[in-house]
């Protein structure tokens, strides 16, 4: 019941948002000068602070890439750190321009919340982290273990449902903050701690031994992380959405950082697309025609950041597996255009 009542309390707070989307969320971004981007409290790899305040990351990134598609300026950003309760309802009431957090895709956020998903800039699955010293292997053994979850999430709901597949007891030790559940973790204060599985990778490369956690091999669950807009401006959502697909497009198309500025001279009709030397792509996004050429030239491609923040070389160590591109064997796949 009480989840009930809050659902219906996210609900009304999010049809006010609703009425606040009416309103040209290009127009006011420009007129203060950056975007205000929502991410997490801090997850290494996909949005994380260093000591000097300066925010990195994957899912930073393409609150980068849109300032650069609008100001031709990567750093026209401003961050707000929230928890996942809090997320949709800053969304919502216009407290952020766009959330860039670690957020999964699903029916009902996309439908009941007021907000679209833009696209899936992550695509994960939920995991289960344990010590090593317990000499657990399976996920299957976990009955009557104690969980550490964050609540409010999906995680809480598909770990809810494996355990009840799967005839086990389901005993979990609930915190309202990733940060949190972590914390409890380390402090020994349960015996499992379970969110998506590039979360578990980038919580335990900063633990004092990594080596003395193991996270299991099954996965429970898809969950499609991507950046999320407020509903009823079709223009904010355009260039977002076309924000993550230059990306992926600038990658298949073998456009760099490095090399785009020489690329402005290709002879290839979807590069000159791309990169605003042909067509009037930018204009009905309200913004100029090289938008995806500073894209690239300032932020990278989707290749450039992944393996920057998350890849096989960084202390997150994950390989692209789904997330590579389409003609790699992925599912990461952008329209063309044109």
């Amino acid at each position: 019941m009480q989840k009930a009542l809050v659902s219906i309390a996210i609900a009304a707070s999010l049809g006010l948002g609703a009425t606040a989307a009416n309103a040209a969320i290009l127009d006011d971004v420009k007129a203060k000068g950056y975007i205000q981007c929502g991410v997490t409290g801090g997850v290494p790899g996909f949005s994380a602070p260093d000591s000097n305040n300066v925010w990195t990351g994957l899912e930073v990134d393409f609150c980068r890439a849109m300032a650069a598609a609008i100001f031709k300026d990567a750093d026209a950003v401003r961050y707000t750190s929230l928890t996942s309760q809090e997320r949709f309802t800053a969304l919502s009431a216009g407290e952020i321009d766009v959330l860039s957090r670690t957020t999964t895709w699903t029916m009902s956020r996309d439908t009941q919340l007021g907000i679209s998903f833009v696209g899936t800039m992550f695509y994960d699955g939920q995991g289960f982290m344990v010590r090593k010293a317990d000499g657990i292997t399976s996920a299957l053994d976990l009955s009557g273990a104690a969980i550490c979850i964050e609540s409010g999430t999906t995680t809480e709901l598909n770990a809810a449902d494996y355990f009840a597949a799967n005839g086990m007891e389901f005993n979990t030790v609930v915190f309202v903050d990733q940060d949190e559940v972590v914390k409890a973790y380390e402090d020994g204060r349960c015996d499992v701690y379970t969110t998506d599985s590039s979360a578990l990778a980038a919580e335990r490369s900063k633990f004092a031994d990594p080596s003395e956690h193991v996270i299991l091999p099954e996965i429970i669950s898809k969950e499609p992380l991507g950046p999320v807009v407020r509903a009823g401006d079709t223009q904010w959502f355009n260039i977002a959405r076309w924000t993550y697909f230059a990306l992926l497009e600038a990658e298949e198309l073998g456009v760099s950082s490095a090399n785009v500025d020489e690329m402005l001279g290709s002879d290839n009709p979807a590069i000159k697309r791309l990169l605003g030397v042909e067509g009037e792509f930018g204009t009905p996004l309200g913004i100029d025609n090289d938008w995806a050429y500073q894209i690239v030239k300032l932020v990278g491609n989707y290749a450039e950041s992944y393996e920057k923040h998350v890849g096989p070389d960084t202390p997150i160590g994950l390989e692209r597996g789904l997330n590579a591109l389409w003609t790699d064997g992925g599912i990461q796949y952008a329209p063309p255009i044109r």
